[in-house]
């Protein structure tokens, strides 16, 4: 067995190791980092970390794009590897920094897909009359998206005591485990409440508890699985006549920034309600009202039809 391509490797547990505890990189988070390192190994042909150079890294990212990678996932595999070797420079496995000035493969960012009100508004009223009792509990799920933002993955694993309902408030860990407070409307405190006292209790087996606020009898981890989220809300997308290729758990989180700076939200508050990291990402829902506004002059100003 190769002892330098052994060598790699334990400098790749080191990192994981690294970024769980000091980062609090999640599973997928990782999974996807030694998916990514190892797939450079690979293609390089190298052995040893010490043996990374710029020139490697250039090829590297040459032969994705030679594979047709989208460059949006040619940028996540280049920031998997740079996090990879600033590692390897601060425990000095490398003299310097390789990627320090590889420059990212451009991308367009399109603008997030958004729901308005009333199209949630529809969704729910559907959830709320349907017959089955995971219809009825998507239409919270739904309106408890809609009223804080949540990622999807923070929705589902949401314990029922996150909510302060005095406070109105709702208690979350996101990425990195940490902790941000959302504030949420008493229309969404109602239908919690609705929830917890009438159907919560028949998706928990007899004779047991649980500390999530939408528990599940069948899944793993005993709260509802993204995936089951995901099919209930095309299912009641579909049965509203909604398009079901722009209906997905994050159309609804862009929703919610994207009615709030409609209406003039200050843009810090809602970077922190969405838990961004820099203000930056959560530039792009302004983007969507100019984008917005510049459709409605085209189609609103009385000078626009002027033939001239």
């Amino acid at each position: 067995m190769n002892t330098k391509n052994n060598q790699y490797k334990k400098h790749l547990a080191w990192f994981l190791d690294m970024m769980a505890a000091e980062k609090g990189a999640a599973d997928n988070t990782l999974a996807a980092y030694r998916h990514d390192i190892n797939q450079f190994f690979a293609f390089t042909g190298i052995e040893s970390p010490e043996q990374i150079s710029v020139k490697d890294i250039s090829f590297y990212i040459n032969k994705l794009g030679e594979k047709a990678f989208a460059p949006k996932t040619q940028a996540r595999k280049l920031s998997a590897l740079r996090e990879f070797c600033r590692f390897l420079f601060s425990e000095k496995i490398l003299k310097d920094n390789p990627t320090a000035n590889i420059l990212t493969p451009k991308q367009e960012k399109p603008l997030p897909k958004f729901l308005t009100p009333q199209q949630i508004r529809q969704l729910v009223e559907r959830a709320q009359n349907h017959k089955s009792l995971s219809g009825k509990r998507i239409g919270v799920m739904i309106q408890l998206m809609f009223a804080t933002g949540l990622r999807v993955s923070e929705l589902v694993a949401l314990p029922e005591n996150a909510i302060n309902y005095n406070k109105h408030q709702l208690s979350v860990y996101g990425k990195g485990s940490k902790e941000r407070l959302i504030p949420i409307s008493q229309s969404a405190i109602e239908a919690i409440l609705d929830y917890t006292n009438k159907t919560r209790d028949n998706f928990i087996a007899k004779g047991k508890k649980s500390p999530w606020l939408f528990p599940s009898k069948t899944a793993t981890d005993g709260h509802i699985t993204r995936d089951a989220f995901f099919k209930e809300l095309k299912k009641l997308a579909a049965e509203c006549g909604f398009d079901t290729r722009l209906i997905s758990p994050h159309t609804l989180r862009h929703s919610f920034a994207t009615n709030l700076i409609n209406h003039q939200a200050d843009l810090r508050s809602v970077q922190k309600m969405l838990g961004h990291e820099s203000v930056a990402t959560t530039e792009i829902y302004t983007h969507i009202t100019s984008q917005r506004l510049m459709d409605t002059v085209k189609q609103k100003h009385p000078l626009q039809r002027l033939k001239i």
